[in-house]
């Protein structure tokens, strides 16, 4: 049914004090960087308790990415498949589908996921690629911090200053499949306001199944919006917002998807490490089916206060507020109907998050999350983390948490057909929401000048994950029947031999026991489809002062759990890039050198396949 419809609330991060040119810095200095997504106050990668890898401005501009999965790629803690021209399949550890519900996204601060399903609809969300800051993405828990359905991993992404991105920009990518047109304008007034607006147009032709034949998932789609920043580090306000509208083709209709968000943020730093955060937004959007006549208008709004303090020279507090209120409405059709058609969801929480630093390099980390939601109530979600550095550069950590997937309307209301007898039957009160516990233990370390790594082993235990049930009416209904482990191995590494020439890698080792609770009468102990292995290497080489050259290579294993399998599959994209002048770039992509054509991901109807394709890129400064 996802297939017919289918498509925090925190402080903004500060912005980056150094150049807009990531590729000067050093490893050391690139591993200083500041990110909040962690704990929701600023703190240095380096220094960072968690399994967290930030995919930087550069990384996006060398790996020649125009769309949000495209970027996320790089990111080794990351299983991100392409589902077809605009829908892609991500998640973090495990539980991979188009529908994945146990991975938080934000924009900005902007909650982006969606109540219906817990997932995210990836052909809805996008944004001026040029204008990415970072993306910092957390594998394992984070729910302490950001909530409910932060079960997997939280993926933040962190937009430039206005300040940063001053004068015109013009961003074009050309293909025999894909075309895309963006640009943008900013500048600074007398006054010190920063402000920019931009606009973006995607062309995507449709992909192909293996025979060679069309899948109709054809994409057309315009977004365009606005960014303005007053004041400095230690007052700032931001106001910005962003509005789209598409066409999305699916293999067994087409979609219309629209939608507007605004969001206003505070920042204020006081004396003795205080610093209060506000934010506020709404995020609207509709999206409905055209042939059945199923369609979703959705209108969220969000509050969030926090506020960072520091009562002792070794002890720093982060507390704080969470609010957010939805009002879904659904027009049913005749093969679905969720019923009630409209609800109104809230979901209001308070945390807490204790720092203590005992000893020379060693620092207990000690959370809470008490968040009400209308389904299931008061769920409560703790953390305890340990951080040690044995000497500099290096850092040994271990964290012990709960999290908590908070029912979907999808579980609780969907009816499929519209009227009795029914084959699919909403869970109601009866579904629960699904619970993980999980330990980690890493280590992140910087031993050389040049070279860095990180390394982290994890173990989820995961209670009351979704079934669907064979009932005594012969129809299936949504239950909590399933439970099980997932264990597995992550890291990463990056070299720079040279000032010219870097080499990174990746890899990701997986392993899901799962099986059916006592009494369940499931026909399947299974949830998602991933790999057992994932490996990644990245190349770049500056080969003169404007030319370079960055190779991607990406090993992923077969997907078992579909039937037919999707197999194995190894691939090579390349980009050649000349500066033309200081002011342009122009480049040359290619994906998929390897082979004539792989499938990433199953589906229904048969998967897509992907073969060679290749693009001119132009980055333009005109102003």
């Amino acid at each position: 049914m996802l297939l017919v419809l289918g498509t925090g609330l925190p402080g903004i991060c500060p912005a980056l004090t150094a150049s807009d040119d990531i590729a000067a810095l050093s490893l050391e200095e690139l591993a200083n960087l500041e990110i909040s997504s962690v704990s929701r106050k600023a703190e240095s990668l380096a220094s960072a308790a968690a399994s967290v890898f930030v995919i930087t401005a550069e990384d996006i501009r060398r790996h020649g990415a125009t769309t949000l999965p495209e970027a996320l790629r790089l990111a080794p803690n990351l299983q991100v498949a392409r589902y077809g021209a605009g829908n892609w399949a991500i998640s973090a550890r495990g539980f991979n589908s188009l529908s994945a519900n146990k991975l938080l996204v934000l924009i900005d601060g902007r909650i982006v996921y969606s109540p219906l399903h817990s997932g995210v609809f990836w052909d809805s969300q996008d944004v001026f690629m040029p204008d990415v800051e970072r993306i910092e993405v957390i594998s394992g828990p984070n729910a302490t911090t950001w909530g409910s359905n932060a079960v997997n991993g939280v993926i933040n992404i962190v937009m430039r200053d206005a300040g940063q991105t001053t004068g015109g920009k013009l961003a074009v990518r050309a293909g025999e499949d894909e075309r895309v047109l963006a640009t943008r304008v900013g500048d600074t007034t007398d006054g010190g306001v920063r402000y920019r607006v931009y606009g973006k147009a995607v062309d995507i032709d449709p992909t192909e199944y293996a025979g060679g034949a069309s899948r109709g998932d054809d994409i057309q789609r315009a977004q365009a919006g606005f960014r303005v920043d007053i004041g400095d580090g230690d007052g700032q306000f931001t106001l910005q917002g962003d509005v789209y509208d598409g066409d999305l083709g699916t293999p067994n209709s087409r979609l219309e998807i629209s939608g507007v968000n605004l969001l206003a943020h505070w920042r204020r730093a006081g004396d003795s490490g205080s610093v209060i955060n506000v934010t506020g937004y709404y995020d609207g959007s509709a999206r409905g089916d055209v042939v059945t006549g199923l369609e979703e208008n959705l209108d969220i709004f969000g509050l969030s206060a926090s506020h960072q303090l520091e009562p002792a020279r070794n002890h720093s507090v982060v507390w704080g507020t969470d609010i957010r209120h939805a009002r879904d409405d659904i027009t049913n059709s005749a093969a679905a109907a969720f019923l009630p058609p409209q609800r109104n969801l809230a979901w209001i929480s308070l945390f807490v998050q204790d720092e203590w630093h005992l000893h020379d390099g060693l620092s207990l980390i000690l959370g809470a999350r008490a968040e009400d939601n209308d389904y299931t109530g008061v769920e409560f979600m703790p953390n305890a983390r340990l951080a040690w550095t044995p000497v500099e550069h290096h850092l040994l950590w271990t964290s012990v948490s709960r999290a908590v997937r908070t029912p979907a309307r999808i579980d609780r209301d969907l009816f499929s057909p519209a009227e009795p007898p029914y084959l699919v039957v909403g869970g109601g009160d009866a579904f629960e929401s699904e619970i993980a516990d999980v330990v980690e233990i890493g280590y992140r370390a910087q031993p050389l000048a040049r070279f860095s790594w990180s390394i982290t082993a994890f173990r989820h235990e995961y209670d009351r994950l979704r079934t669907l049930e064979v009932t005594d009416a012969g129809a299936f209904a949504f239950r909590n029947g399933l439970g099980g482990t997932s264990t597995g191995i992550e890291g990463w590494w990056s070299w720079r031999p040279l000032e010219t020439f870097q080499l990174d890698g990746g890899f990701f080792l997986f392993d899901k026991d799962l099986e059916l609770r006592p009494g369940s009468t499931s026909l399947t102990a299974t949830e998602g489809n991933d790999p057992e292995r994932q490996l990644q290497m990245r190349a770049f080489w500056n080969m003169t002062a404007r030319a370079e050259l960055a190779l991607f290579v990406r090993h992923v294993d077969a997907l078992s759990e579909s039937q037919p399998e999707v197999p194995e599959y190894t691939s090579l994209d390349a980009r050649l890039g000349w500066r033309v002048t200081d002011n342009m770039e122009l480049s040359l992509k290619v994906k998929n050198l390897l082979d004539d054509e792989h499938a990433e991901f199953n589906a229904p109807d048969g998967y897509a396949v992907y073969g060679r394709q290749a693009f001119i890129q132009l980055h333009w400064n005109y102003l």
